[in-house]
């Protein structure tokens, strides 16, 4: 049966109850002061006949109350069946509109109208949920075509080059393999990219604890040949920064966050700045750059999939668009903040905070 169908069965049941039980109370305090034989009231008094008698009473009453239940039964059913529909009406809009999402229509909403109860607080749950869904289907959309055209691209350009070798022969074999090299290690940096951000997004990985001021000092002394290369300084600073999760995940996370700060700026004469603290009840990592100002609308699209910055696609370490999106993903897996803001003088402030690990109780 469906609910509206109970709800009304159980109104005319009810309300059936309610009629017995007011046709009892009348049979027991009222007809129980109604002689049963036949009473003679005296002449002169104020009453003049014949007093009924019980018997008689109840073949009047019998009847009628027979058809008042029937009256409260049909009531019941029709009022009950209406008041139903009336209280279940917002259950069916919200149905329609899980019935829309999952034929893949996540745009349409409720927008349930009304008093603050139970079905207004469903709607506006389901409406919240639709949109994450709706952005979060966006952005997978985006993701994959933005990665299928990262894949296609190595394969295409190693396609040309082997169709230019196979074509002239006299061509330079040498610089056909040093081409194909460089692109098959991009395409296989690119994959390891994706594996990573996979892993990092589906939380498969084993916790411990650790220390991120050592992580940043190791993700340092990893890129500091590559800081001297390209004439930027790395400051370093910070005290023991105790924390709880995965070893790999999170000095790739340091890493990627330096290695951008290096070469996201000023040529020659840049400075990366790496700091770790304790704050309550959160470790914090901190890593800033100078380079060129940023308005705040930009620096919000750099933790998307594939946004690059236009000064480093050239060069020898050109990335895969990837390093701040790996950042944010590894960043919410270990349930913490990330937080880009534009330096006033040029550059960016990135700064991660993780939740501290739980004190140790006992010995």
């Amino acid at each position: 049966m469906s609910v509206r169908l109970k709800l009304t069965l159980s109104y005319a049941g009810f309300l059936m109850i309610a009629g017995a039980l007011l046709l009892a109370a009348v049979w027991l305090f009222l007809l129980r002061y109604v002689p049963e034989r036949l009473l003679i009231v005296p002449t002169g008094a104020t009453n003049n006949g014949v007093f009924p008698v019980r018997s008689n009473l109840l073949r009047v009453f019998g009847p009628k109350a027979a058809a008042l239940l029937a009256f409260l039964l049909v009531f019941g059913l029709v009022g009950g069946w209406l008041l139903a529909g009336r209280m279940l009406a917002p259950l069916t809009r919200i149905t329609e509109a899980t019935r829309m999402a999952a034929t893949g229509s996540l745009s349409h909403r409720i927008r349930l109208q009304g008093s603050d109860d139970e079905f207004r607080e469903l709607a506006d749950a389901f409406d919240t949920m639709l949109a994450r869904l709706e952005a979060h289907v966006a952005e997978q959309r985006r993701f994959a075509a933005n990665a299928s055209h990262e894949l296609r691209t190595p394969l295409a350009v190693s396609k040309a080059l082997l169709d230019v070798a196979r074509t002239d022969p006299a061509h330079d074999a040498g610089e056909v393999i040093d081409r194909l090299h460089a692109v098959n290690t991009r395409a296989i940096d690119l994959t390891e990219a994706l594996l990573l951000l996979s892993r990092a997004d589906q939380r498969s990985f084993t916790r411990e604890h650790l220390d991120l001021s050592l992580l940043a000092e190791e993700a340092t002394e990893t890129l500091l040949p590559l800081a001297e290369k390209r004439g930027v300084t790395i400051e370093t600073s910070g005290d023991i920064t105790p924390t709880f999760g995965s070893h790999a995940l999170l000095l790739q996370l340091t890493t990627n966050l330096v290695h951008n700060a290096i070469v996201h700026n000023l040529p020659e004469q840049g400075t990366v700045r790496v700091n770790t603290g304790v704050r309550p009840e959160t470790v914090v990592l901190t890593v800033e750059n100078t380079g060129e100002k940023l308005t705040p609308q930009l620096v919000s699209t750099f933790t998307e999939p594939f946004q690059r910055g236009t000064e480093r696609i050239h060069t020898d370490h050109a990335g895969v668009g990837l390093g701040l999106a790996i950042v944010q993903t590894i960043t919410h897996a270990h349930d913490g903040t990330l937080t880009l803001t534009p330096r006033s003088a040029g550059g960016i402030n990135i700064t991660v905070e993780l939740p501290a690990p739980a004190p140790h109780i006992g010995r």
